[in-house]
């Protein structure tokens, strides 16, 4: 028996970067098991954005496999504490965020989750439910719970205290506000990337002064991101969304590094390092983008995205889905023509025409496979013609007329 919860905590602990303290999450494992119960594990997410990243599902994917293993999910989406905005690694404050974006950001959170987590063993909450209810009274009897120089103790505050940068009172209230979040779903094990540790301990200590049992801190690595070199951020662009289309993700694994391959292989996909063997590196990327594509979506879907990359990237052709560009009569001239720019601007593949001149200039550019070298130019619009701009994104032309 004492083996099997050894077993247990060694699958739980791979891909972690921290587990606090594993002693006892063998005894809430052995509580568990004696009391026919699942654990609850707690996941918070911050809705900064409506995209979840790849990022985001190594968490998940830690999380699936606390599910797998009969354990209960409690997904987190912080709609009240984005309002503070997470200080965590910040060196300055962070913008206060309005509800209506917030409310924007996270329409699509659980059709994004449920990509990889299974539905029927999630819990989905928010956490206005608990935060929007607190009297100011409630908020100085939580604040009261813990001391300014524990604070200080996070490295990133205290870095910014050491320069003389603000900190806000506000910004201290997220991990008070992210700690009682544990309180009110009375988590047993808390995820999160390796940046949340501090906020996840304070929740050990805020949950023990509301006479609960201390929750596990298990975190994860930070995936690092498409530019090879900074964790992987819907701020800084550097991301893979897991609500993007296959293709798409098929394409952007392809472009990593190959030095970042490893890091992916071990954090998102279940592929030991013994079954790739020798393999080329494009192989090996292959093998790597065909694996995740699979575990966001199907074999099937990640059959055709790797398809679509090899008809587009290996024979030179163009993709069998293609986007419409729809260009309005008022944008023809008499003679049937359009401006280049305008409907480099139409596609929505460049964010201004000081990019589209810049594309043009580099040969960036081409129309039925033919290179645009003038911004000067008006081709005839037909239905049928393609444009394309720098190596993946294609569209065809049509006139709205024929629309």
């Amino acid at each position: 028996m004492e083996n099997e919860f050894v077993e247990a905590v060694k699958d739980i602990k791979s891909g972690t970067a921290d587990l606090v303290p594993e002693d006892e999450l063998v005894k809430k494992l052995k509580a568990a098991k004696k009391e026919d119960r699942p654990l609850r594990v707690k996941l918070g997410v911050d809705p900064s954005s409506p995209d979840l990243t790849l990022g985001h599902a190594v968490v998940l994917r830690k999380l699936r496999q606390l599910q797998d293993l009969g354990h209960q999910a409690v997904m987190v989406v912080g709609d009240f504490t984005r309002r503070i905005g997470d200080p965590s690694g910040k060196s300055e404050t962070r913008e206060i965020m309005g509800a209506k974006e917030i409310e924007e950001n996270m329409k699509d959170y659980e059709k994004q989750v449920f990509r990889i987590l299974d539905p029927e063993s999630t819990e989905f909450r928010y956490n206005s439910e608990w935060l929007g209810k607190l009297t100011f009274e409630d908020i100085i009897e939580l604040t009261s719970k813990y001391t300014v120089a524990r604070m200080l103790e996070r490295d990133d505050f205290a870095q910014r205290y050491r320069e003389n940068k603000p900190i806000s009172v506000l910004e201290f209230l997220y991990p008070l506000a992210q700690a009682y979040d544990s309180v009110a779903v009375d988590a047993d094990i808390e995820l999160g990337g390796a940046d949340q540790k501090f906020n996840l301990i304070v929740g050990r200590h805020i949950q023990r002064e509301f006479d609960q049992e201390p929750q596990i801190v298990l975190t994860v690595p930070l995936l690092t991101g498409t530019d090879g070199s900074k964790a992987m951020s819907q701020t800084r662009g550097n991301y893979i969304g897991i609500n993007e289309e296959p293709e798409t993700i098929y394409g952007k694994l392809m472009s990593i590094s190959d030095d970042t391959m490893p890091e992916y292989f071990e954090l998102l996909t279940d592929v030991s390092p013994g079954e790739l063997g020798d393999l080329h590196p494009k192989k090996k990327k292959k093998r790597l983008a065909h694996e995740i594509v699979s575990n966001i979506y199907s074999e099937v879907e990640a059959s055709h995205a790797q398809g679509e990359f090899e008809r587009v990237f290996e024979q030179n052709k163009t993709p069998e889905n293609l986007k419409e560009i729809k260009v309005p009569a008022d944008q023809i001239d008499e003679d049937g023509t359009a401006w280049i720019l305008d409907l480099l601007e139409l596609s929505g593949f460049v964010s201004s025409r000081s990019e589209a001149r810049r594309l043009i200039d580099q040969g960036g550019v081409r129309l039925d496979d033919e290179k645009v070298t003038e911004v000067d130019f008006d081709p005839v619009i037909q239905d049928g013609r393609i444009l394309q701009v720098g190596k993946k994104d294609f569209a065809r032309l049509v006139p709205e007329e024929n629309c």
